[in-house]
């Protein structure tokens, strides 16, 4: 009998299979576990992030601080805006497409770059409430979003934005960046008045669970699969025996 009637090919090209489907069951097990711990992280993330956005502000630490740590961390702090440097960063919210108007706060120890809210494409900066005077400002801690987007980079020499990278901004006005967060604030002024604050999302995407289930299943079919195999190999030995 030729080694060919032997199921899926010779002795060596069968034990070589079985080898490899036995890898993409490890790495699939190894692939899931790796999801289940992620889960658990994003769990634990989205609760404290929870108490840390609806708490009672603490004052901003104007040092480069841990995303874990401080994301969405409600905070206050006091100084004056500087709204000849502000920046305004292309945005998409359920009020329409506009900016986010970004302005240095400078405090006595630094600036913070503060997101003081949303306005509307085309609208003129007379038309923006601009407060003058020491501020005391309360917002959620935002870590800096370098560079730009997917799809859109940031265009300093052209005044072009897509995303709040406190470290390009400050570059772009001539400051030095300290901290490596911005603050998104609360509204400041009239209900109806722009830029229009507290417009922050608090919201993670968590698929760490389905992805886990997806690599343990697929661990499941690889083992399945090469359970099939030897079965049928030996079926197929007793038969060739007989």
């Amino acid at each position: 009998m030729t080694a060919s009637a032997d199921g899926p090919g010779s002795p060596g090209r069968f034990i070589a299979f079985l080898g490899l489907l036995g890898i993409i069951a490890a790495s699939c097990t190894a692939l899931g576990v790796w999801q289940v711990d992620r889960l658990a992280w994003k769990t634990a993330l989205m609760a404290a992030v929870d108490v840390r956005s609806t708490g009672e502000a603490l004052p901003a630490p104007l040092v480069p601080v841990n995303e874990d740590d401080t994301v969405y961390l409600r905070v206050h702090l006091q100084g004056e805006y500087r709204h000849a440097q502000s920046i305004r960063v292309k945005a998409l919210t359920d009020l329409g497409a506009g900016h986010w108007i970004m302005t240095p706060l400078v405090t006595e120890e630094t600036a913070v770059w503060i997101n003081r809210g949303f306005a509307p494409g085309g609208m003129d900066s007379t038309e923006l409430n601009r407060p003058l005077g020491v501020r005391r400002v309360v917002g959620l801690l935002r870590m800096t979003e370098p560079e730009g987007t997917l799809l859109e980079r940031n265009d300093p020499d052209n005044d072009r934005w897509f995303s709040r990278d406190v470290m390009q901004m400050s570059a772009a006005n001539g400051m030095t960046a300290v901290v490596n967060f911005f603050v998104d604030a609360e509204h400041e002024g009239a209900p109806n008045a722009w830029p229009r604050g507290g417009l922050t999302r608090v919201a993670f995407r968590n698929t760490h669970l389905s992805y886990a289930i997806t690599w343990f299943v697929m661990a499941a079919l690889a083992l399945g699969a090469s359970g099939w195999l030897i079965t049928d190999r030996r079926r197929n030995k007793i038969v060739h025996d007989v």
